[in-house]
């Protein structure tokens, strides 16, 4: 037998009264969560009575009955009508249960604290995630792959350890000596810490005795590799904290939705905090979409059993646009929310401007962009951008086309560069000393030339030739023009197409914010970029072409064709602070800065000459295949292996692959009328284990199809899920041998071996200063590069 009777899931709209019941029906036959009832309740209901409902649940003692079905004699039902400290906490627990969460979290805290300052090597991704905290400190613009909360937390950190950003930390160095660096992992190894007594609460949710409940903690407690991510200054224990509190929060939702009248001050409450931690753990890091999507889909599944009781319909559609609001809106909105305090904390140039638009460079004050002159002359050397996304700068070099004219090419370069640099100049043939001459403005319907400053070529375009690429356009080069007969060739016409800032009405060109066209003079065609790129002779930039328009009337308004002066030079004109005129939308730099993190994210390629030794594929991970070494490996160095606690990682890996086809097999079984299920258990038992295994397989079964890099420590969120399954499965064990008489000490057996196999690999955990040779004895598997670098798949 391999599982223990739970209640019967019922009806949700079960009203006040019934409540009340439930309440007054339950005090009667209060279980203790140790495997046995009170004996007012054994005598009230008697061994093998069945049980009470409230409304459609089924609550009470139960037996097992004799046919051997699958179930004990016990119930751990959390108590949904506490309302007071002695009686419990929200219906997470009661006070009993309080000196179990105390106990837990001082073990914790002994775990993950004991010598933690004890190596001033920056180790592992430390150098990474300390250069972002200080970031935000000295308020500099940086460009990372992941949200922005978990950071924001290491800067909190930093800032309470009393570090100012103002030092640059590179790995494998030693933090400086005025740096407080214990203080600062001290502060993120609380988030670690609070795993252990959120495992205990959520298991008391998922209807698990306290003793198991307590074994199911003290596996997050002993494993090593959890233990060893939380003694640096890392997001790992951020990500697995808020994970841990989603689980807790839609675990305890569940309970209440089911037991609680729905839309309660207490329904509310857990609805509410499960949207923050979801919030929360996708702001952390992406991989919290994978709790999200499981929200999702425990709670498509709850929606279509209220649709299939026939719940009323207004009461149903309340349910749909309570949890659109609390499980979509809210997260969304806390999402946001870390963006906007990261755009506005992060308000100075960093290096991870590049990344962003020049709009949202030029409200960053000290960069190029923010400081320029606005209003833009004759003489002056400019930048053109192209508002077509990608391609980037009008640009050219020396490299001639291979064909038709021959001349100097002209197209579009992505990156800042010498040779995107041009001069404003006037129509060719009108003279103009652009130093001493008085000061003209450019504007609309000027005819300009724009020579390159590298090489001194103009922009021309001609019809006796045709573009390299796109043949239906003319092409456009840049040439060093002497011959008095081809001057119009290199005349363009300036058409402002819209002002980007309101209180400017004029027809002037202005940096950043004039949108404009450039119309060739003699040929009436417009200066564009698409997305073609020429091939290597062009080095795979983009084609810049002129758009035929023979009627000189076309009023063409696609990106393509519109341009705007990025920036610009002029030693006679006084720079000015361009924040004031440019506009900022928020929504627009979110949705950009998203972008590129998904871009940055993706061009993480495996390195396989790190394999084993730094990287490992997502096949390896549940079977602890290939453990990770953090820093340098010599002999005197203090040497830290990301490791697991072996025993939990096999068996919970075994447990979590086997689930499925146990589910399958009981499944069949039931369809077949065998009678290993009493009503409602199957249902119950699905309803408790759906959000272990289900998490455990979201936030491990993705990666395989990541084609980013990966680390081991990529699978402790699914390990968080997959301890609490096993310990789960040992619930539904031992509480069916021999009706629990072995569950109490069945969790000390186990829990006394895996805290010895933990202090057996705990010299991996808090640091070896040895040779790694003498630790032999812990290479368990070959695989292991305890003491011998070897990269063999």
């Amino acid at each position: 037998m391999e599982s223990r009777i739970l209640k019967q899931r019922g009806r949700h709209n079960a009203g006040s009264a019934n409540t009340l019941q439930f309440t007054a029906d339950y005090a009667a036959g209060e279980p203790n969560n140790d495997g046995k009832h009170s004996a007012h309740a054994m005598s009230a209901h008697g061994e093998g009575s069945s049980s009470k409902t409230y409304g459609a649940y089924p609550v009470g003692p139960t037996a097992q009955r004799d046919n051997g079905g699958i179930g004990n004699s016990y119930e751990t039902v959390t108590d949904f009508s506490a309302a007071s400290f002695s009686e419990g906490i929200l219906g997470i627990m009661r006070s009993k249960d309080l000196v179990t969460v105390m106990v837990l979290t001082l073990l914790s805290m002994m775990t993950r604290l004991y010598r933690i300052g004890r190596s001033n090597r920056i180790s592992w991704d430390e150098s990474h995630f300390t250069y972002f905290g200080a970031k935000y400190l000295n308020h500099s613009f940086y460009h990372d792959v992941h949200p922005p909360l978990a950071k924001m937390l290491v800067a909190l950190a930093q800032t309470l350890a009393g570090f100012n950003g103002s030092y640059d930390l590179k790995s494998n160095r030693n933090y400086p000596d005025f740096m407080n660096y214990t203080l600062m992992r001290v502060q993120i190894s609380m988030y670690g810490i609070a795993l252990v007594p959120l495992a205990y609460l959520t298991c008391l949710q998922l209807r698990m005795s306290r003793p198991m409940a307590t074994l199911a903690a003290t596996f997050v407690l002993f494993d090593n590799a959890i233990c060893v991510m939380s003694r640096f200054i890392l997001l790992d224990e951020q990500l697995l904290f808020f994970t841990a509190l989603t689980l807790l929060s839609a675990a305890t939702f569940q309970n209440i939705s089911k037991y609680v009248e729905p839309f309660s001050s207490r329904w509310w409450v857990w609805l509410v905090m499960t949207g923050f931690s979801l919030g929360c753990v996708i702001s952390s890091k992406w991989i919290g979409l994978f709790c999200v999507i499981l929200v999702g889909i425990v709670t498509a599944e709850d929606l279509f059993r209220k649709f299939c009781d026939r719940v009323p319909l207004e009461d149903y559609i309340m349910h749909w646009l309570t949890r659109i609001n609390g499980l979509i809106v809210l997260p969304l909105v806390i999402y946001m929310a870390c963006f906007w305090i990261h755009f506005k904390i992060l308000y100075r140039t960093g290096s991870g401007e590049h990344k962003m638009s020049s709009n949202f460079q030029a409200r960053l004050l000290g960069s190029k962009l923010n400081s320029q002159p606005y209003d833009i002359t004759y003489g002056a050397f400019v930048d053109l951008r192209s508002m077509y996304n990608g391609p980037g700068l009008l640009h050219s070099h020396y490299h001639v086309y291979p064909s038709m004219s021959r001349q100097q090419q002209v197209t579009c370069f992505p990156h800042r560069d010498t040779n995107n640099v041009w001069q404003l100049q006037k129509a060719r043939g009108i003279e103009a000393n652009y130093t001493l001459d008085k000061i003209e403005f450019v504007g609309h319907g000027d005819i300009v030339q724009l020579m390159h400053n590298k090489t001194g070529a103009v922009l021309r375009s001609s019809k006796q030739f045709l573009a390299p690429l796109t043949t239906s356009h003319f092409e456009v080069a840049a040439e060093n023009i002497t011959d008095s007969s081809d001057s119009g060739i290199s005349d363009w016409r300036v058409e402002v197409v819209r002002q980007g800032h309101s209180k400017r009405s004029d027809k002037r060109l202005h940096a950043m914010t004039t949108v404009f066209r450039l119309r060739h003079v003699s040929m009436g065609c417009l200066l564009r970029v698409g997305s073609r790129r020429l091939p290597k002779w062009g080095w795979g930039q983009s084609e810049v072409t002129c758009l035929p328009d023979a009627t000189h009337k076309k009023d063409v308004k696609s990106n393509d064709v519109l341009w705007y002066i990025e920036h610009n030079t002029n030693t006679r004109m006084l720079k000015s602070d361009l924040s004031k005129y440019v506009k900022g939308d928020f929504f627009v730099d979110l949705i950009q800065l998203n972008i590129e993190m998904g871009k940055t994210n993706s061009g993480l390629s495996p390195d396989r000459d790190k394999y084993n030794a730094l990287e490992s594929d997502p096949w390896s991970w549940p079977f602890l295949v290939y453990p990770m070494r953090m820093v340098g490996w010599g002999d005197k160095a203090i040497k830290y292996y990301e490791i697991g606690n072996p025993i939990l990682w096999w068996a919970s890996a075994i447990v979590c692959v086997m689930y499925p086809f146990r589910l399958v097999y009981w499944l069949a079984r039931q369809r077949r009328q065998c009678n290993d299920w009493r009503a409602g258990e199957l249902l119950e038992f699905w309803d408790n284990s759906k959000l272990l295994w289900g998490g455990w397989a979201l936030h491990y079964f993705p990666f395989f199809l990541m084609g980013r890099v990966t680390y081991i420590h990529h699978y402790l969120p699914a390990l968080y899920f997959a301890l609490l399954q096993l310990a789960f499965d040992l619930d539904f064990f031992f509480g069916n041998w021999r009706r629990g008489r072995y569950l109490h000490l069945a969790a000390w057996c186990i829990g006394t071996l895996v805290c010895l196999v933990f202090l057996y690999f705990s010299p991996f955990t808090y640091g070896w200063d040895r040779p790694a040779k003498a630790l032999a004895g812990r290479k368990w598997l070959s695989t292991w590069n305890v003491y011998e670098d070897f990269y063999a798949m």
